[in-house]
């Protein structure tokens, strides 16, 4: 936050690959005149794999069902 307010900052990002404490979580939250967001660990893994950055795909599996109107008597 010192940085932020040094800069005079009103939004800012902090991105850490572990986890941030109850008391940083809490301090981020009652902040009014600086709007921060807490990116840990878990979110940055999921927003990598949803926008497709720094990830690559292994596998892919594909689901079948069974299509009916194949099999209905109509087609016969």
């Amino acid at each position: 936050m010192g940085a932020l307010a040094g800069q005079g900052a009103t939004k800012g990002l902090f991105i850490t690959t572990a986890q941030f404490s109850n008391e940083a979580l809490a301090y981020a939250k009652k902040q009014h005149t600086t709007k921060v967001i807490l990116v840990d660990g878990v979110m940055l893994t999921n927003l990598m794999i949803e926008y497709n950055l720094g990830v690559s795909m292994e596998t892919v599996y594909e689901i079948k069902r069974i299509d009916t109107d194949f099999f209905s008597d109509e087609n016969n």
